[in-house]
């Protein structure tokens, strides 16, 4: 058990790490996340080729499949572009209200009922969302980029939940990845007229500057974060997740999960000093957004709760 809670808070702090990263690779959102797909669909056939898992899909699998990647990889791009336009602390805790949008749209998708507590909830959340907008007004651009990462992240969610049981975890983050590779590549030709001085290769550093403390974190070759994003924050934390999944309650998980915005924050304050950057409105707003996920876990997760919130995201975290 002790190795078990071990493993899922280092897979929480290794997903809440991404925020950092984010910040630190130079790179703008969307070409920063056609390298992290790249690279961690490659890194999963790797270990897939290894270890002989490879698992035959049928078409509606793929097409399924191809679906969440591409909204996987939209929704990365906008919490990216929540990190580049505000900040690491305001995009993971924008982020954070993905479970209250999911109860709200589930009953859309499922065609189920409303539940008045979850609605309530949910506004309890925006009104933090509101504060936050309200009163980091600098950063305005970043925090609706937050939200919209927030909806994205609810739906492909859902979507993921459906076939959660049907594949392997390892297959789904193959093809996730690949297929959202492709949507990324797709779009990346119409973005790149609009920007024609993008930056499309990962910038070089200088590795002893990651211990002068710049506010570049260091200047280190952007390759090495990505690498770091994407096996570590990625593979790693997946694997991480799924083995403590074997030991753990379904209540630890998700609890441990929604723990994921509170070390990414804490850790953007070490790196970057971002509490500097954020006033008292930010952390009413963030109160009043962790209140309302608390109510959700204490909710939701009781003795008949499914056990599936980390494999309905594929062990994917952010």
């Amino acid at each position: 058990m002790k190795k078990a809670l071990l493993q899922i808070h280092l897979a929480v702090l290794l997903w809440g790490f991404t925020g950092v990263l984010g910040r630190a690779i130079t790179l703008t959102a969307p070409i920063l996340v056609w390298y992290r797909m790249a690279l961690t669909a490659l890194f999963v056939a790797v270990i897939l080729f290894y270890r002989k898992e490879w698992v035959k899909v049928p078409k509606k699998g793929l097409l399924q499949m191809a679906l969440i990647g591409g909204l996987m990889g939209l929704h990365w791009i906008a919490f990216y572009g929540a990190i580049k336009f505000a900040n690491a602390s305001i995009a993971l805790i924008c982020l954070s209200t993905a479970s209250i949008f999911t109860s709200s749209l589930d009953p859309l998708f499922n065609k189920g009922k409303y539940d008045i507590r979850e609605l309530l909830m949910g506004l309890l959340a925006l009104a933090g969302v509101y504060l936050i907008y309200r009163y980091q007004q600098s950063f305005s651009v970043g925090i609706i980029y937050g939200v919209i990462a927030a909806i994205l992240s609810s739906i492909f969610t859902m979507l993921n939940k459906r076939i959660a049981n049907d594949y392997p975890a390892r297959t789904m983050v193959f093809y996730e990845m690949s297929t959202g590779l492709v949507v990324i590549s797709l779009i990346l030709p119409f973005y790149l007229v609009q920007f024609p001085e993008t930056v499309l290769l990962p910038q070089q550093g200088d590795i002893i500057g990651l211990f002068t403390g710049s506010h570049s974190f260091g200047g280190v070759n952007d390759w090495i974060w990505l690498v770091i994003m994407a096996l570590c924050c990625t593979v790693w934390a997946q694997s991480l997740a799924l083995n403590s999944l074997k030991h753990i309650s379904s209540f630890t998980a998700t609890l441990s999960v929604n723990l994921e915005p509170v070390y990414g924050i804490i850790l953007a304050f070490i790196f970057f000093n971002e509490n500097t950057e954020l006033n008292s409105g930010f952390f009413w707003g963030m109160s009043l957004i962790c209140l309302s996920v608390v109510f959700q876990t204490v909710r939701v997760l009781k003795p008949k709760a499914s056990p599936g919130y980390l494999k309905e995201r594929g062990g994917l975290g952010d």
